[in-house]
């Protein structure tokens, strides 16, 4: 009997077929480039591996090819039925799920297998993240979901799991306990360097700490050796242009986008690539830099073509940055009114129409009207997903528009909020400005 990277039996009788699996297993759980190949010598050592074509088509979905994707999740339930496990075939089956767009059905199901195998953790994985299915099913307390998952199965995994160490640590940190978090991240890249989930926990922790020069450290430092290739490549330069940002330094925030995150050079997915993209040139827009034309005119050409449809809180919510600034009025308004009418829920049906709004009144400078918007709904932006770093975006949009209209009261109250949870030398010179 063969067995995966934590002990689970694996339904092929072949040993190479099975290191190869665990090789990719171990590549995707680190943002490592490499999941493709190695999954494809596990398929080559044993054609009738089911779990190495799910393995496949996890790869293929970070790598935004969801035709091929989708072939091999149809080769993996056609094959699992045959010969896989009890456990085979529902791990297949809550990719299948996801992977068809069926994700409050995958939810549920991810839940439930991880009830049943919690060490199954490509499943485990799943829900938990900034782009899980917890943070992308409109919760408003998804944050809280990640870690009570994690507490949940704890037990399941020793203290020096680089993986678990991971994911927990992350999920505390969006959930506010940012230096236990912090801590498990750490002990994770120690043990495991060529993880690029762990370095971009660790930029949110730091982030959430208020510790910049950290994490412009870190990620100066590890960067160079990480692949252009890897899907998280541009999002961490993305995290060290808001640090450079947050230093007064739009100069240098610039070049790093300009080098690394932009679309046409940034090489991650295409949700991160759109959303690196408008909420830096939005905050460059927002903090009085000036975001150039051009880039706008870039990234919304990149925009319509990654995502013609509406559907997506987070994706539309940055969708409407854009159209917001690339004078995009009638788009902007077509958007808002397919979601109003759409009937998954206050994310889409309330929550990103507001950003919307608000986005357009701020971009044509009635601030008054974009607070008047933002303000009611500022507490469900959660809904949308993502992580907190990329949400703040929003909330700068309310803050800066509080100064604006000149709502001094409001914008101490909320700045003083936000220095409590976070140390900002922005934030720290707008309340003293106020």
């Amino acid at each position: 009997m063969h067995l995966d990277t934590h002990d689970l039996p694996l339904s092929t009788t072949s040993a190479e077929a099975a290191e190869h699996y665990r090789e990719g297993v171990r590549l995707i759980l680190a943002a490592w480039p490499g999941a493709e190949a190695a999954f494809d010598a596990a398929i080559a050592a044993d054609p009738d591996f089911a779990l190495a074509r799910a393995g496949r088509a996890r790869a293929y979905a970070l790598n935004a090819q969801p035709q091929q994707m989708r072939e091999q999740v149809a080769a993996a339930r056609t094959l699992v039925a045959k010969s896989g496990t009890e456990r085979e075939r529902s791990h297949v089956e809550v990719l299948e799920l996801a992977f068809t767009g069926r994700s409050a059905e995958a939810l549920t199901a991810a839940l439930a297998h991880a009830d049943r195998w919690p060490r199954d953790v490509l499943v485990l994985s799943m829900p938990l993240g900034a782009f899980g299915l917890f943070a992308f099913s409109g919760m408003a307390d998804h944050d809280q979901a990640r870690v009570d998952l994690c507490a949940r199965h704890a037990a399941s995994f020793a203290d020096d799991d680089w993986w678990f160490l991971t994911s927990h640590g992350w999920a505390l940190v969006e959930n506010g306990e940012v230096a236990r978090g912090r801590d498990m991240i750490e002990r994770a890249l120690a043990l495991r360097t060529a993880n690029a989930n762990a370095v971009h926990a660790l930029a949110h922790a730091m982030f959430e700490g208020g510790d910049g020069e950290a994490a412009q450290a870190l990620i100066a430092g590890w960067l160079p050796s990480y692949d252009r290739a890897g899907v998280l490549h541009g999002h961490l330069a993305w995290h060290a242009a808001l640090v450079a940002l947050e230093q007064g330094d739009a100069a240098a925030a610039l070049r790093i986008y300009e080098d690394q995150v932009r679309p046409g050079v940034s090489r991650g997915l295409p949700i991160n690539v759109v959303s690196d993209a408008a909420s830096f040139l939005w905050r460059l827009d927002l903090y009085g830099h000036g975001a150039p034309q051009a880039g706008w005119e870039q990234v919304a050409g990149y925009a319509r073509q990654a995502f013609p449809k509406p559907g997506h809180a987070f994706v539309d919510a940055h969708l409407a940055l854009i159209e917001a600034a690339t004078a995009g009025r009638e788009a902007l308004g077509r958007r808002i009114a397919t979601l109003e009418a759409d009937p998954r829920g206050v994310a889409l049906a309330e929550v990103v129409p507001a950003i919307g709004r608000a986005a357009q009144a701020f971009a044509d400078a009635d601030y008054a009207a974009c607070v008047r918007t933002l303000e009611p709904v500022a507490g469900a932006v959660v809904r949308i997903g993502g992580s907190g770093a990329q949400r703040q975006v929003i909330e700068d949009t309310l803050l800066v528009a509080l100064m604006r209209a000149g709502a001094a009261d409001k914008a101490q109250a909320l700045l003083e909020r936000r220095l409590h949870r976070r140390p900002s030398s922005r934030d720290a010179a707008w309340l003293a400005g106020l």
